[in-house]
């Protein structure tokens, strides 16, 4: 009989609650400034059922609360990706440990940046692995048979978090304290994690990883600063001006549903505009897109489509490194 091996998958550790104990196992809220934080191999030997899924690699990279990680970051977590793919060719993929508070815009940024073969799959946990009920164990376990699932590759970065497999492109944390906090509520899951196997029903249509727009940035580049301002009523110039003022080559507007502003808002975008700033019309509202309305076009807005404004946010950024063109600027918006 021919002996088969398992698929291998590295776990790289970035901390975040999965990495968490608490000074209690009912410590599910004071964990983050109480508690201690595991190493990736400590969390490995604390869920041994790991192993059953594929043959690990334990890859240390940094333990940061979620809410601290920068570019910097994520471009040293993409350079890590990049040399361990090419050091070990053999890897079927790997699983990033992750904070919720970010993990969908570190997901979005390597989905739009990176160019390796292998597939990228980011989890978390809504309790630390020292609670009473965590998802830890399984999120960690899930991830795991999503990465070494052959049928996972060419789908862009995925989330895998409580049973379920979402785009990167899509992902958005809904619950602070649910465990169902990742949801995709316009275009749903691309997949299912069940006991019988890892069951996808569609496929990203638009570019993603490892075919994203930015697959050769350099790992030295320098994002633009790009900041968000968010409308209400009776919001004025305050927020545009003060973004400016520190130096924003583009603004994010997450606007009233479907994607307005208010008068002195407006008026203070249009003069950015003219200025040289990219600005990109989102909404506040959770699902909908932005449609690419006359004003918007004639304005010089670029319509930011279904993104929530802190992926927009990123998009802009990354696209501000290789122009200032508005077409294509809008271009990166329609195709990603």
């Amino acid at each position: 009989m021919t002996q088969t091996s398992q698929p291998r998958v590295a776990i790289i550790g970035c901390g975040g609650t999965i990495a968490s104990l608490g000074t209690s196992n009912l410590d599910l809220m004071d964990y983050p400034e109480h508690g201690t934080k595991l190493s990736v191999e400590q969390i490995l030997e604390r869920v041994p059922e790991a192993t059953t899924a594929a043959d690990l690699v334990a890859v240390p990279f940094r333990s940061i609360g979620s809410n601290n990680i920068t570019f910097a970051d994520w471009f040293e977590l993409r350079a890590a990706l990049e040399r361990l793919s090419r050091e070990q060719p053999d890897l079927a993929g790997f699983v990033i440990l992750h904070g919720t508070a970010t993990l969908e815009e570190t997901a979005f940024f390597l989905n739009l940046t990176l160019d390796i073969p292998q597939t990228v799959v980011l989890t978390g946990a809504q309790r630390p692995i020292s609670a009473v009920g965590s998802d830890a164990p399984m999120n960690l376990i899930g991830a795991i048979r999503v990465a070494a699932e052959a049928d996972s590759r060419d789908r862009g970065v995925l989330v895998a978090f409580n049973d379920t497999i979402l785009a990167a492109r899509d992902v958005v944390k809904v619950s602070n304290l649910r465990l169902d906090t990742f949801r995709s509520a316009d275009f749903g899951a691309l997949g299912v994690i069940d006991p019988d196997g890892i069951h996808y029903y569609r496929q990203p249509a638009k570019r993603h990883a490892p075919d994203g727009a930015f697959k050769d940035l350099p790992g030295d580049t320098q994002l633009p600063r790009v900041d968000i301002v968010y409308s209400y009523v009776g919001a004025d110039e305050t927020f545009i001006e003060a973004a400016l003022a520190k130096g924003a080559r583009g603004i994010v507007s997450a606007g009233l549903a479907p994607g307005l502003t208010t008068g002195a808002e407006k008026r203070a975008l249009e003069a950015a505009i003219g200025n040289g700033i990219a600005v990109v019309q989102c909404t506040r509202a959770p699902l909908g897109r932005v449609a690419h309305r006359r004003y918007l076009r004639d304005a010089g807005f670029i319509s930011g489509e279904d993104f929530t404004p802190q992926k927009a946010r990123i998009l802009l950024a990354l696209g501000l490194t290789q122009t200032r063109d508005i077409d294509m600027l809008r271009n990166y918006f329609q195709t990603h």
